[in-house]
């Protein structure tokens, strides 16, 4: 009389294993892996893309303010031309004089 209780005992641990064989296994390695995707992506956005000028225009990321260039480039011949005790660097240059 007790054999049908351990039959079903049996029954419910065949379920149980096939169960988390075929189901419980597969979607855990999934969700892992998943999360290993998203934690990588986040790294990735966080360090590099937000950098990337494409990504933020694509994002509508807002983007620095381009600061124009200044019309004065010229700063080490500024400083030759306003320093009268280099004059003759000046004159060496304007004769076309070369080495």
């Amino acid at each position: 009389m007790g054999g049908g209780e351990d039959s079903g005992e049996r029954w419910l641990r065949w379920l149980w294993e096939h169960a988390s064989i075929f189901l419980l296994r597969p979607l855990l390695a999934i969700l892992f892996v998943f999360s290993l995707i998203l934690l990588s992506w986040f790294v990735a956005w966080k360090t590099v893309l937000v950098h990337v000028p494409l990504v933020q225009e694509i994002c509508g990321l807002r983007k620095k303010p381009v600061k124009p260039k200044p019309t004065n480039l010229h700063r080490i011949s500024r400083f030759y031309h306003s320093n009268p005790s280099l004059s003759y660097i000046r004159e060496y240059h304007h004769e076309g004089a070369t080495l």
